[in-house]
């Protein structure tokens, strides 16, 4: 039987047995090449209470199976998915994607986190040519820098980890051990700062540093509290510099556009010039483009222990700031 990653109770992480229900039609269903973990928030869900939980942050699979009445799907052809750590992937074909020509399938699947912050590059007030601030160098804040710079934005990124700022620098983009209050070139004049750390400082310092009626985005998830700063603390610095603090969140765009159509009216329509699968094929088209880079960046592990692989995650044991599971030995 395929097998697949649960969480059975608080910092557990077994391999288990599944059997596939039968096909649906309009689905798809194929072996997976590999999954992506997102670590903070699958870290954070073993932290939670609510079990069993079977994480995953999105897949690359080979369709194998194509339910009745399925269009727009070949067989054998390369597809990503939100899909969970497991063997299979079973999915609606509509909430899939065909791998543009020649992507690294190993590569394909940070779509997903690019996902993440792509929202945010869409509905910023910020233009290509201004200055933004990507606090917090993790896998969430790297691809969101690249996102940004890619788009004609002045990027830099924030990190007090020495490794996670030679990964930025290596890539390309200037890094900072803390963020530049003060000093001229900054101080100001950055019109967004995207926060990926989930640390109430980092917030607080963007907020101090951003240019009046800047924006401070929260994309990253603040887990726990890090410091003693307090809500006043950021409501002072909101206030007095008209900051336009905000949520990041990732699923303020729908799933897929959806245009007008006089019989389906209603079922609600949304004209979006933007959606989260547009993100997703946009970000596979940088992607296939080389537009990333991602060498070193990228480490594969295998689902046999899945144990000891989230606890050399939890330990930082693990330099790359990518974690992906290989299931090519496994799949059916």
């Amino acid at each position: 039987m395929p097998q697949e990653i649960v969480i059975p109770a608080r910092q557990t992480f077994v391999l288990d047995s599944y059997q596939d229900a039968p096909l649906q039609p309009g689905q798809v269903r194929g072996p997976t090449l590999f999954t992506l973990i997102s670590q903070g928030t699958e870290i954070g869900w073993a932290n939670g209470d609510n079990f069993p939980i079977r994480p995953g942050y999105a897949a690359i699979f080979r369709v194998d199976e194509i339910g009745e009445g399925t269009t727009g799907v070949a067989c054998k052809e390369l597809r990503f998915a939100m899909g969970c750590h497991r063997a299979t992937q079973t999915h609606d074909a509509r909430h899939t994607l065909a791998l543009p020509q020649g992507l690294d399938p190993a590569a394909a699947v940070l779509a997903r986190l690019m996902g993440v912050s792509m929202t945010t590059l869409m509905t910023t007030r910020a233009r290509p040519g201004d200055q933004v601030i990507v606090t917090g160098a993790g896998p969430v804040g790297f691809l969101a820098a690249h996102l940004f710079n890619l788009s004609g934005y002045r990027v830099t990124v924030v990190d007090p980890d020495p490794v996670r700022r030679a990964q930025v620098a290596g890539s390309g983009l200037p890094a900072l051990s803390a963020m530049p209050l003060g000093q001229a070139p900054y101080q100001g004049k950055v019109a967004l700062i995207v926060d990926c750390s989930g640390h109430e400082g980092a917030v607080l310092e963007g907020c101090r540093i951003v240019q009046r009626r800047g924006e401070v985005v929260l994309v990253g998830v603040p887990w726990r509290k890090l410091s003693d700063h307090s809500a006043h603390d950021v409501m002072q610095a909101v206030f007095f510099n008209h900051v336009l603090l905000r949520s990041g969140w990732e699923w303020e765009l729908p799933v897929h556009g959806r245009s007008f159509e006089w019989d389906e009216l209603l079922e609600g329509y949304n004209n979006a010039a933007h959606s989260i699968f547009g993100g997703f094929e946009r970000a596979m088209r940088w992607l296939a483009e080389g537009r990333i880079p991602l060498a070193g960046l990228i480490h594969r592990a295998t689902p046999d222990d899945p144990a000891a692989l989230y606890a050399a995650i939890q330990a930082r044991q693990i330099a790359e700031p990518f974690v992906l599971i290989d299931w090519g030995a496994t799949a059916p």
